[in-house]
């Protein structure tokens, strides 16, 4: 048994040849490598995600919710991670459906919880999508981190499954270091004050 916080480090692409799998795991790498957490890897790719929504809003249904018996996996571990990695690509300026779908047929596993971005892209390495998740992410409850990590031109700055740049395990470092301050801080205000609906 461990006391560490779970990770769960999000793989958002399902696109057939992506590149979101090889970054996740050099994310996961680099946090299991960090000691700070107990780290899981969630990869969208072993659920179906329906697009259609029920009528009502998973923000007031709470468990009710009626997610379709293949989502529960899924839905246990976002509940279980006490903080997230969402690794996505940029996909025309903004990221992809598979990981809106996840997202929207959540909530409260999102609420109060810490959520770092890895983004990778062309040259703006997926800012854009950064900038779209965290407006969503906002309207969830989730805090994002103001350290994430962009990797711009990945197709020519990862060889061997790491990223080129000396410099990326130092901001992965930070990002980490932000990441389980916020984890534990908010860890401890749930337990101690439900958060308000």
């Amino acid at each position: 048994m461990t006391d560490k916080h779970t990770l769960a480090v999000v793989v958002g692409s399902v696109r057939e040849g992506r590149f979101g799998d090889v970054v996740a795991a050099w994310v996961a790498e680099q946090a299991r490598a960090h000691g700070g957490f107990a780290v899981e890897v969630v990869d969208l790719t072993d659920v179906e995600i329906p697009l259609s929504l029920p009528a009502e809003s998973p923000k007031y249904a709470g468990d009710a919710y009626p997610r379709p018996a293949a989502m529960a996996p899924l839905t246990r571990q976002l509940t279980r991670a006490e903080a997230f990695v969402l690794v996505a690509p940029e996909y025309n300026h903004s990221y992809p459906a598979s990981l809106k779908a996840a997202v929207d047929w959540h909530f409260t596993q999102w609420t109060a919880k810490p959520v770092a971005l890895v983004t990778y892209g062309g040259a703006s390495g997926g800012l854009h999508a950064a900038l779209h998740l965290e407006n969503v992410l906002t309207e969830l409850h989730a805090v994002t981190m103001r350290d994430s990590l962009a990797f711009p031109n990945y197709f020519t700055a990862w060889q061997d499954g790491r990223p080129l740049d000396p410099e990326a395990p130092g901001r992965a470092k930070v990002m980490l270091d932000h990441l389980v301050w916020w984890t534990a801080a908010l860890s401890a205000a749930r337990a101690a004050v439900p958060y308000p609906s």
